[in-house]
């Protein structure tokens, strides 16, 4: 008896304080959709005992097979010294190995991203100095606003997740490759591009493996025809 094919790993990348609910919601579409769903929230990410909580993900985003990533309003936890946020570390390690990638951002990410433009800080660099000259010792994290409830974004640093999926990195758009950054409001609009992207991509999966099935089974008559 032929063994099963093992499913499609895919690795969601998110932080996780606000968003539980959201996180739940997916987990549940993609495995009725039949994926193996590695999800921190979750605790289904392969662990490795000897490793440190990040190497396991760092490993996660290198070994699956598609990667989607939820940048949301909060920078997530496992931030140390000025090094970038676990997420933000997942998410760069995808684009280093050129993992078939869909990311979703925040509205509130790209409008702060808007203003800051308009302000003359374009870049990660000129953020800081801008936040630096308005009071804020922390150039990426609003610290003095954290313990408010109003509180929209609490580290500048998930703009810079959004603009490292743009690839903004690259001077020439058109050689920019898997850009593409859905913007999203709530639950209703992740659940429609989750459901959307990846309902559609086992259907062609499926697809391509049946056209695949085919060819072989008519090589191996043609090939049996010619040994007679």
């Amino acid at each position: 008896m032929a063994k099963s094919k093992a499913p499609l790993t895919i690795f969601v990348s998110s932080s996780v304080y606000g968003i539980e609910e959201y996180l739940d919601q997916v987990y549940a579409l993609l495995s009725e959709f039949g994926y193996e769903v590695w999800m921190s929230h979750k605790g289904t990410i392969p662990i490795n005992p000897n490793q440190t909580a990040l190497e396991s993900c760092l490993r996660a985003a290198e070994d699956c097979d598609l990667f989607l990533s939820i940048i949301t309003t909060r920078y997530g936890s496992g931030v140390v010294d000025d090094q970038p946020g676990v997420t933000h570390q997942e998410l760069l390690k995808a684009i280093e190995k050129k993992k078939p990638r869909w990311i979703m951002a925040h509205s509130h990410v790209v409008f702060a991203r808007t203003m800051f433009r308009k302000l003359g800080a374009k870049n990660s660099k000129q953020r800081i100095d801008l936040l630096h000259k308005l009071g804020f010792s922390d150039g990426n994290a609003m610290k003095k606003l954290r313990k408010s409830e109003e509180l929209v974004i609490d580290d500048f640093r998930v703009i810079d997740m959004y603009e490292a999926a743009i690839r903004d990195d690259m001077q020439v758009y058109q050689d920019r490759h898997g850009n593409w950054v859905q913007k999203y409001i709530d639950d209703r609009d992740i659940n429609l591009f989750a459901t959307f992207q990846f309902s559609r991509y086992r259907q062609v999966e499926a697809f391509l493996q049946e056209q695949l099935a085919n060819v072989g089974a008519i090589t191996d008559r043609v090939s049996a025809g010619e040994s007679q």
